[in-house]
């Protein structure tokens, strides 16, 4: 193999694929790259054997082939070459070396077989369809914090992805939950996406995926078999396996009869939450809510700091009521009202909270209260 490419294009793809592989393997191979020239293309593979990433990319090739790299080694080296350098990639020596050349600069590094390096094999397809990647972002976006990074509870290690209906609308909704918020968020139901497996994207995938998708604007083809998912776009296609669990009927975590609404401007709320939890200690974290008609006030309290207080305006009718969130949560939550009002549908101190925003729909979240 032998090929020259500009060095702002390989850095761009080795950091699409390189972050995939862990720092610290015990299979030498995938700490490695797979490199493949051919037809003017240079693909890049990594995988951490749940996750695969290739990536192509126009290159000049001479003399076509394939050898596998040190994944981070060669990506460090390529970001430390200067911008606008032409790289030559060298492995024709047949010496299981790959000579890279820029400029008066010249690294040799130790290659692996290629024989060596594993192949994700992907069920057939059953589910495929289009979806706006601007859409795919808000999805992700608005979800990914309330995943659970609780190991034995693996099934919520991830988002749920599947088709719903909601008032008599299709429609794909993402859903995640760490048992003590639940994000759920929807978007139109892609054409082709009727009758998918509900479907647990993984954590790592999950944040994989945003990544690679933060400037892309076009559309983000998903494909859904039994076992994997695989996304395709910009010259790029990941393929991770699905986590293999029955996520929680999540529809029973959601409140009917909740009766209590306040609306409140949801960056004022951010703030008042963010200072009072100030005084908050570290392992709680609580923040009190005291409700009465058209005020609200926020209190936090500890033994080492004191206590703080703040009031604000809300629009409140109801009885008076006191309930307390870990001020966490509640910003978490709050950082995804992307309008001005944010509403709290509650029922009493003991029971679970539903956030949304005001004038969007699409986007439901529930808080489950703590005592304080």
């Amino acid at each position: 193999m032998k090929l020259t490419i500009e060095r702002a294009a390989l850095l761009k793809s080795l950091g699409h694929v390189q972050s995939v592989v862990e720092r610290r393997n015990t299979i030498p191979i995938l700490s490695n790259v797979k490199l493949s020239a051919q037809d003017g293309k240079l693909d890049l593979n990594a995988t951490d054997m749940d996750l695969d990433i290739v990536a192509a990319v126009d290159a000049d090739i001479a003399e076509p082939g394939s050898t596998t790299a040190p994944a981070h080694t060669l990506f460090e080296i390529v970001r430390k070459l200067p911008d606008g350098a032409q790289v030559e990639l060298d492995a024709s020596s047949g010496d299981g070396q790959l000579v890279l050349r820029a400029g008066r600069s010249r690294f040799v590094l130790t290659c692996l077989p290629t024989e060596d390096f594993p192949v994700m094999a992907g069920g057939e397809p059953t589910h495929s369809f289009s979806l706006p990647a601007g859409e795919l972002r808000v999805l992700i976006d608005r979800t990914k914090f309330a995943i659970s990074n609780e190991e034995t509870r693996y099934y919520l290690n991830g988002i749920y992805l599947h088709a719903a209906d909601r008032d008599d609308t299709l429609v794909l909704r993402a859903v995640a939950t760490d048992g003590h918020r639940l994000a759920s968020v929807e978007s139109p139901l892609p054409s082709g996406a009727a009758g998918m497996p509900g479907v647990i994207v993984p954590r790592k995938a999950v944040a994989e995926l945003r990544k690679l998708i933060e400037d892309f604007s076009d559309d983000v083809d998903v494909a859904l078999s039994e076992s994997k998912v695989r996304f395709t776009f910009d010259g790029a296609v990941m393929t991770s396996k699905l986590i293999d669990g029955t996520f929680p009927d999540y529809q029973r975590v959601i409140p009917e009869g909740n009766d209590k609404n306040m609306d409140v401007n949801g960056k004022s709320f951010a703030d008042a939450v963010d200072r009072v939890s100030a005084i908050s200690s570290e392992k709680s974290r609580a923040v009190k809510l005291k409700l009465a008609p058209g005020v609200l006030t926020l209190s936090a309290s500890s033994a080492e700091h004191g206590s703080a207080t703040e009031e604000l305006e809300v629009e409140y009718s109801g009885n008076e009521i006191e309930i307390g969130f870990n001020s966490r949560y509640l910003l978490d939550i709050a950082q995804q009202i992307e309008g001005d009002a944010m509403r709290f549908v509650l029922a009493d101190a003991a029971s679970p909270t539903i956030v949304r925003e005001v004038e969007d729909a699409s986007a439901l979240y529930v808080l489950m209260p703590m005592r304080v």
